[in-house]
């Protein structure tokens, strides 16, 4: 599946979005809107046609068929999303055919903890509760900018895993200026298998670390830009 143009970022990611009910259609979307390429299944005829204007890529195709997978070549992105109607049958099985195909990480919906349980065994890297998160929230935590992980703690403030950007690589946190600049504590530092707990403002950023940080999640995408 071609990129996006003009998408050229290392943070580029490819997702397959398996289902188009409120949840599928809204982290499709918000996806697409952060610059990934996104392919939008589903096997209702109705729900494609009134996605097709918005998203580039969607197919009209019964996700519980390996093969009609293979032919769309699902096997080659990132990141699926299995997150089907009612029919639990759809989502498990869906879910074992992205295992089966290789897909790097497979996320499914669940209705009950029951099914989350079951999904789990079955080979789902993660296993979402819709009422818990939104798709519009699980699009911002999957994929924008090159957030690693995402806790969002109220409507616009969370604790976020960024990749140090590299014009901060090789600079202390203070020379940094994160909080001045972008109003941001970086409240832990992961590098290598340690965890460095409330770094010291002279702690530099290293090429590889991982920086834990908490504020404003316009913020946090603000300071990849």
């Amino acid at each position: 599946m071609p990129s996006l143009p003009g998408n050229n970022s290392k943070y580029h990611h490819e997702f397959v979005i398996i289902g188009l009910g409120r949840f599928g259609t809204s982290l499709a979307m918000a996806l697409t809107a952060y610059r990934h390429d996104v392919l939008a299944i589903d096997l209702d005829k109705k729900r494609v046609q009134q996605v097709s204007n918005t998203l580039p890529h969607v197919v009209q195709m019964d996700a519980t068929d390996i093969d009609a997978l293979r032919e769309v070549g699902a096997e080659f992105f990132d990141t699926g999303v299995v997150c089907t109607g009612s029919v639990f049958e759809a989502n498990l099985l869906a879910t074992v055919n992205l295992r089966k195909l290789g897909v790097r990480r497979v996320i499914s919906k669940a209705r009950t903890v029951t099914q989350q349980e079951i999904l789990q065994r079955v080979g789902a890297d993660e296993v979402i509760l819709p009422e818990h998160e939104a798709g519009v929230q699980l699009a911002r935590r999957l994929a924008a900018i090159n957030f690693i992980d995402f806790l969002q703690l109220g409507r616009d403030t969370g604790v976020v895993e960024i990749a140090a950007p590299d014009n901060l690589v090789g600079k202390s946190l203070v020379e940094s200026q994160v909080r001045a600049q972008y109003g941001l504590s970086v409240i832990a530092i992961k590098r290598d298998n340690d965890v460095i707990v409330s770094p010291r403002a002279d702690e530099v950023i290293k090429e590889d670390d991982i920086l834990v940080v908490l504020g404003k999640i316009a913020d946090c995408e603000r300071i990849q830009s």
